[in-house]
């Protein structure tokens, strides 16, 4: 039986599914960070390692491809035999933010690239600190992750260096973005689904066998996307997770850095598909973290349940942990607005719950003003796809149908991603 091996690294830990060529889940596991920081590499190799443990051997000896999603703009500098010289910055960083103003005259006007979190102002900032001289490789998280299994540095896929300024209309980097004559490598990009290489010798050791392959990976929303069931243009998908992200699919292609909106090149998974459909959408800050700031999981289904959403509560909130917005407003300064706080925990979540919603409808309604095809459905993905209240209330914002999405693992995309390598070539 040939099976597919799909690992998600989200904000809060690592999940892993081993699906079977009629794309049922034979095995799955998961894999929760702790919290510290000091060493972010170590702990992503411990969680991979722990993840691919867990799975039997006779399993294990079935997979015949693998696939990695990661945070989007979670990225670090490498030497040339693939070990960190620093520690990484993670998606929601914006110490890059003081290059903004070195990059806007090079780049296109409201490029992805122009905000204060993308890969490449994270990059510009890297490179100014002592310990980029023994830096020779540019890699997102899900790009080193997969190193770790198949060997070759500087790999990538189009996702993840979407926000690093790669063309994903073209599939090159673009003149403008050469012409910085950067200091390290960046990473040879490939098609999301792509067979990178075959697994390294140690990992057959392991338990896999030596005809196992490693594709390039993707983004944590769009395996996300990918595992939802959305096929159509107009359907949509809310990931629900620490932060909140909304994927349209579209034919039209949108960018523009001044309202954190991007677009990503959707693989045509089937060969005689020939017409470029796009992904396009934004990551906002706000989402599950703000709820779990003030609410346990207990408390918060406790109460969602005592929550009358027919009452409006006038409580016109904008849930943020830290100051700093991304989509659809893209500003590192703004605060967040959570007063005044009732002195009802009812009234309070429902308040933190419409803000969240208010702020996804407005995404989806900004998307469509500036061409996406329209809105007729959402399929919800993350931990925030559970609460039933929750989905009454966005649904009431959003005027369209919202589902749960057939699958809610953003590893169960990947799974499907590395399935499907079979259409692809590298």
């Amino acid at each position: 039986m040939a099976l597919y091996l799909g690992i998600d690294f989200g904000t809060s830990g690592a999940r892993c599914a081993v699906i079977d060529s009629e794309q049922k889940i034979q095995q799955s596991g998961r894999y929760d960070f702790d919290g510290a920081t000091d060493n972010l590499p170590a702990g992503w190799r411990t969680a991979l390692f722990t993840l691919i443990e867990k799975i039997p051997r006779p399993l294990l000896k079935q997979v015949e491809a693998i696939a990695i999603n990661g945070t989007s703009s979670t990225v670090m500098l490498c030497d040339e035999t693939g070990q960190p010289v620093d520690a990484p910055l993670l998606y929601n960083d914006a110490r890059g933010a003081v290059m903004l103003d070195y990059l806007k005259p090079v780049a296109p006007p409201h490029h992805t690239v122009l905000s204060a979190t993308s890969s490449l102002v994270k990059l510009l900032w890297m490179l100014q600190l002592p310990s980029a001289k023994t830096a020779r490789y540019f890699v997102h998280q899900a790009d080193w992750l997969g190193f770790l299994l198949h060997g070759k540095i500087g790999i990538s896929d189009y996702h993840n260096a979407l926000k690093l300024g790669y063309d994903v209309s073209n599939l090159e980097y673009p003149q403008w973005l050469k012409n910085l004559n950067l200091a390290v490598e960046l990473p040879t990009v490939l098609t999301p689904g792509s067979i990178v290489a075959p697994i390294k010798p140690e990992w057959v050791d392991y338990g896999f066998n030596s005809e196992c392959v490693v594709c390039a990976g993707t983004t944590d929303s769009i395996a996300a996307f990918i595992a939802s069931g959305a096929l159509l243009p107009g359907e949509a998908v809310t990931s629900l997770g620490s932060t909140l992200a909304v994927k349209l699919l579209s034919h039209t292609k949108i960018d523009n850095s001044q309202y954190g909106i991007y677009s990503h090149r959707f693989p045509n998974f089937k060969p005689q598909d020939t017409q470029n459909l796009w992904l396009v959408g934004g990551a906002s800050n706000t989402g599950g973290a703000v709820l779990r700031q003030f609410f346990s999981s207990a408390e918060l289904e406790n109460l969602s349940s005592q929550i009358d959403i027919s009452q409006n509560t006038n409580l016109n909130y904008y849930p943020l942990i830290n100051k700093g917005e991304r989509f659809p407003i893209n500003d590192a300064n703004l605060q967040p607005r959570l007063e005044p706080r009732p002195s009802s925990d009812i009234k309070f979540l429902h308040g933190l719950l419409e803000g969240i919603a208010r702020i996804e409808a407005w995404g989806y309604e900004l998307l469509q003003q500036l061409g996406a095809d329209k809105l007729i459905r959402v399929y919800t993905a993350g931990g925030g796809a559970k609460n039933q209240t929750w989905r009454q209330i966005r649904q009431m914002h959003l005027g369209v149908p919202i589902q749960a999405s057939v699958y809610t693992e953003a590893a169960y995309g990947s799974a499907l991603l590395a399935h499907r390598n079979k259409h692809f070539s590298a």
